[in-house]
């Protein structure tokens, strides 16, 4: 059976971090994601990465900010997020797959989200 387990969400101070991380098992996958949705809102793309070049992708508003990278293990990835901001305030799932995609429906696996609140 496959699962995505994510942890390292919380509470944190504007300004400060957290690094979130997705660990994947019963399979291996090329590609994961991160995604998040505030209360409200639609889910939005957060950060893409392909796991045999490395390369990334981010929305924009967390370029400089956030870092997706690989583990040793080749079902781990993390999430790097610095100089948190009140509107980064989310549910974070991460996302499995086999493209290099920042839409959500290229994904096949998601896990169930890490609470991310960021207070002013």
């Amino acid at each position: 059976q496959v699962q995505l387990v994510e942890s390292g969400g919380g509470l944190v101070q504007a300004g400060g971090s957290l690094r979130l991380s997705c660990t994947a098992s019963g399979r291996t996958f090329g590609n994961y994601a991160w995604f998040r949705q505030a209360p409200g809102k639609e889910r939005e793309f957060v950060a893409t990465i392909t796991w045999t070049s490395g390369s990334t992708d981010y929305v924009d508003s967390v370029k400089g900010r956030f870092t997706l990278s690989r583990g040793n293990a080749k079902n781990t990835v993390y999430l790097q997020m610095n100089s948190l901001k009140p509107e980064d305030t989310a549910v974070y799932s991460c996302a499995a797959g086999f493209v290099f995609s920042t839409r959500g429906q290229d994904y096949y696996y998601w896990g169930q989200g890490t609470q991310v609140t960021v207070s002013s």
